[in-house]
């Protein structure tokens, strides 16, 4: 049990109507998980509002109420603390419940459009190495030290992030690596977390179907770097247009990384081949087995918030050396009969594109390159003919497919999806809704040494079809459909 004041702590508070010395046991902002002594925070969310809730989790056993307005009738016994925002009080009371345990590790939050699951990923795998205890919250799992949860959002609910994060310093994690996405800064899940750094990876077009604009996107992002502290460092890619505007007015130190332009932290590409990368790093060589030069900047950034952190920039040489690429990210495996076949997380436009670029670099020409893409449903779909677009533009070959189309119909997306084919490319493009045929129809299509990209879901092993999850796995499959076809 613990005090109600002593978790309001902090908490912007409008009126307060009963005592806050009682104890209570928990909180949570869902009504159904609501018991005996709990707080329940009314939460406006996108989907149904929390203060709908309130006579509910009253029902259930809850004593104190929080919310941004008063309910009508208000129940004797009960504490009704109004705040200006419940889920700013979330993340503060949060916090406080669980003893603000990101202020006792090095707690690093990664943001942008791409590349933040490989970066956090890679960290942890480096400092793992380095022989530390070490958290991550991603967007594929969570893992204190060597316990590994399943994840289900890319940045965690606030009551989520500091349980998870109390745990890691029970284990005596000191560096935890985390995910920062747009719709947690938004939703102020990061809030009342003490950040040692951040990192700004890019900004491109993806989740316009939750912030009404660009700029929006954009500036929900910026919010996290002005709200770092003095005590933090701000490490953002310079070369990328947004990168200058994510420094501008936070009070973090202000570091930059970048292959193309000046920058604290600096990259050039020596060799880039499918077998791995040369890099020269603020003037030291290495090399490194992950590919591409999306890569190259994902290297730069774990690079400079390793030094940050106080490690020796030749350790930090030494242990990007020997790091492993992330699952989905760029994974390939090449058949008996010499075929290529690449899975990667690519969902946006910007990513697509990279990876693409990546491929077309290392490749000859004499292959051909066979893209399978989809577009997820009930998401943004102004990227939908962006993606058909750019696939048929770097492409011998695209076949248009399903990727989680959630509760819309497949076909639909598709047709969206091909709006953005040029003229010129259309005869290099067929669309197939069963994503495995799909697969099969790439495989059979592919000759010895050509490539098969299979963008969009990357780690994700399940399709998620009018609500239901069926396992699904692209690396999985194309593995299986290869092997059949060499027998």
């Amino acid at each position: 049990m613990i005090i109600l004041k002593e978790i309001i702590y902090k908490v912007a508070i409008e009126a307060v109507k009963g005592s806050t010395d009682i104890a209570i046991n928990k909180m949570d902002f869902d009504s159904r998980n609501i018991g005996a002594n709990d707080v329940f925070v009314a939460i406006r969310g996108t989907i149904s509002n929390g203060h709908d809730y309130i006579e509910k989790a009253i029902g259930l056993g809850a004593v104190t109420i929080v919310c941004d307005t008063f309910p009508e009738n208000l129940v004797t016994g009960i504490t009704y603390v109004q705040v200006k925002d419940t889920n700013t009080a979330l993340a503060y009371m949060a916090a406080n419940y669980f003893g603000n345990p990101s202020e006792k590790l090095k707690l690093v939050g990664i943001t942008g459009t791409n590349g933040k699951t490989t970066i956090a990923s890679l960290l942890y795998q480096l400092y793992k190495k380095a022989g530390f205890k070490v958290g991550l919250l991603s967007t594929v799992k969570i893992l204190v030290d060597d316990v590994e949860y399943k994840a289900t959002h890319t940045t965690p609910d606030s009551i989520t992030i500091n349980n998870y994060l109390n745990e890691m310093v029970g284990a005596g994690v000191k560096y935890c690596f985390m995910e920062v996405s747009s719709h947690g800064i938004h939703q102020k899940r990061t809030e009342a977390l003490h950040f040692a750094g951040g990192v700004f990876t890019n900004l491109s077009h993806d989740h316009l179907d939750y912030h009404p604009t660009f700029a929006e996107y954009r500036d929900v992002k910026k919010s996290f770097f002005d709200n770092l502290p003095k005590t933090a460092f701000a490490l953002s890619n310079i070369d990328d247009k947004n990168g200058s505007v994510m420094l501008q007015n936070t009070v973090a130190k202000k570091l930059s990384y970048a292959l193309k332009s000046y920058a604290d932290y600096k990259a050039q590409i020596l060799e880039n081949q499918l077998s791995g990368l040369l890099l020269k790093i603020n003037g030291n060589e290495v090399w490194v087995k992950l590919i591409g030069t999306f890569n190259a900047y994902n290297l730069l950034a774990i690079y400079g918030t390793a030094v940050e952190l106080g490690m020796e920039s030749l350790e930090v040489l030494r242990l990007l050396s020997d790091l492993e690429s992330v699952s989905g990210r760029f994974q390939f495996i090449v058949s008996s009969s010499n075929i290529t076949a690449i899975v990667d997380y690519a969902h946006t436009p910007d990513a697509l594109e990279n990876v693409l670029k990546t491929i077309n670099d290392i490749r000859t020409k004499n292959e051909q390159l066979i893209t399978v893409v989809g577009c997820g449903g009930n998401r943004d779909k102004a990227k939908r003919p962006i993606m058909a677009g750019i696939a048929t533009e770097m492409s011998d070959k695209v076949i248009l497919t399903s990727d989680n189309p959630r509760n819309e119909e497949p076909e639909v997306i598709i047709n969206e999806m091909e709006q953005g084919i040029a003229a010129q490319n259309y005869k290099k493009s067929l669309s197939i809704t069963d994503r495995k045929q799909a697969i099969k129809t790439a495989c059979q299509l592919a000759q010895p040494n050509d490539i098969i990209l299979i963008a969009g879901k990357g780690h994700e092993n399940y399709q998620e079809i009018q609500g239901v999850r069926h396992h699904f796995d692209d690396m999985e499959t194309v593995t299986e459909l290869l092997n059949q076809l060499n027998k």
